[in-house]
């Protein structure tokens, strides 16, 4: 994306050889322009065979349009729900806030959508061993992906604050799991050098065809807003791989005619993991690695690889980085678990960081909103449970609903019914 070097498809490549810069899967949109109406893409919906059941592979002709549908490894994908949420719309501030929840993909994250396109293209290339570093979804998303496309997955966590409900997940579908004494960020660089040295194939948000699927989430959202486009979308921020994919999808749909303006992007990072803020603050002029830390372990991650591509997506968009502290993140999860609705922690970024923006007269009342939910509420339940029986460290909880221990009998069970009443901000 710096100096226009290309390259085939078929060759591993994650950097350019050039100029060290990230690669971009270009489409050529002059051919596209002829072929692709959003009549073609709402004819598929509700389509009950593959490749066009698949939320990604709906959209093909965007993702990867030469790949044989024998190729695809799909679950399939997608399809989640867009919400209207006047409630919370109220507590923010805004005329109209609509959620897109991710975290209804078959693993639980939004991954999905980047996984099916990542180890579709392995399959293609004819590559049998697939790897990762994780804090935690991308290893749920990347097992799951590999046993079903008859890959062997690797996985590299953190020894550290690696939330069960994923964990679990990468145990469960197969993956080899490697706990690694290393944050992140270093784990991300070992892949690297294992891969290199052992021709494994890297599933990271470096890989740029892990970037495609995840469009996808725009593309979709906007067709189920009828292709009227929002004026902001706001989405956390961690290894910056979804703002960078974002950026990329409202680009393409712009110069196809799919949509007759570009929504303004919001990047929320966590207090404790705000490279991407900081260099905000600068001017967008350098990234400083920092160390993370954060009760949103998703997005705890110091040194993102996509940085680049985030500053294109915001540049393209007229975009803005904010931060919110975990206070905010734990209350507004609150909130958006009150709805029926649940997210992980690292999600509530998007409504926490969306009301900030609305008090600080950024996001104007009067504006559509879409918040970008990147998890499932079961990919830490431990966050959930902690918050609510007020024993996080550093976090008084605004919205708990504790549990209530009770004598088996009726009158002790009367009482705390009587006198339970959980709070909330959104009666």
């Amino acid at each position: 994306m710096n100096c226009s070097e290309q390259y085939p498809i078929d060759q591993v490549i994650y950097t350019c050889q050039r100029c060290g810069g990230l690669l971009d899967v270009h489409h050529d949109l002059e051919a596209l322009r002829r072929d692709i109406t959003r009549d073609r893409f709402d004819q598929r919906l509700g389509a009950a065979d593959l490749p066009y059941r698949s939320g990604v592979w709906r959209y093909k002709e965007l993702i990867y349009p030469t790949i044989p549908d024998n190729y695809i490894v799909s679950r399939p994908e997608g399809n989640t729900n867009l919400y209207y949420t006047p409630q919370l719309a109220r507590w923010v501030g805004v005329s109209k806030l609509y959620l897109k929840h991710e975290g209804e993909n078959p693993t639980g994250s939004f991954k999905d959508r980047g996984m099916t396109g990542g180890v579709t293209h392995a399959r293609a290339l004819g590559i049998r061993r697939v790897a990762c570093a994780s804090t935690g979804n991308t290893s749920a998303s990347l097992a799951a992906y590999a046993a079903l496309g008859g890959l062997e997955g690797i996985v590299f966590f953190q020894n550290q604050q690696i939330a069960l409900g994923k964990l679990a997940q990468a145990v469960a579908y197969g993956a080899t799991c490697i706990q690694v004494e290393a944050d992140f960020d270093r784990n991300l660089e070992l892949v690297r050098e294992v891969a290199n040295k052992l021709g494994i194939y890297v599933l990271n948000s470096i890989n740029p065809f892990r970037l495609e699927g995840q469009k996808s989430i725009i593309i979709e959202m906007l067709q189920q807003l009828r292709w009227q486009t929002p004026d902001w979308i706001v989405c956390p921020g961690g290894n910056l791989g979804n703002s960078s994919a974002f950026g990329k999808a409202l680009y393409e749909l712009y110069a196809l005619g799919l949509i007759d303006r570009l929504p303004r992007l919001a990047i929320i990072q966590a207090e404790g993991a705000n490279p991407l803020y900081r260099s905000y603050q600068r001017g967008l002029q350098s990234l400083e690695p920092i160390h993370a830390e954060t009760i949103a372990t998703a997005i705890k991650i110091g040194n993102p690889v996509n940085y680049a591509k985030a500053v294109r997506a915001l540049r393209w968009t007229d975009g803005v980085v904010e931060v919110v502290s975990d206070q905010e993140i734990m209350d507004a999860k609150a909130l958006i678990d009150r709805q029926g609705i649940g997210c992980e922690p690292a999600s509530a970024c998007s409504l926490a960081g969306a009301q900030k923006l609305v008090s600080r007269g950024i996001i104007r009342p009067e504006e559509r909103v879409v918040g970008i939910l990147t998890g499932h509420i079961l990919k830490d339940p431990e966050a959930t449970i902690h918050y609510h029986d007020q024993t996080l460290a550093d976090i008084r909880p605004q919205f708990p609903n504790p549990l209530h221990p009770a004598a088996p009998d009726i009158e002790a069970i009367s009482q705390i019914l009587e006198q339970a009443r959980p709070q909330t901000a959104l009666a």
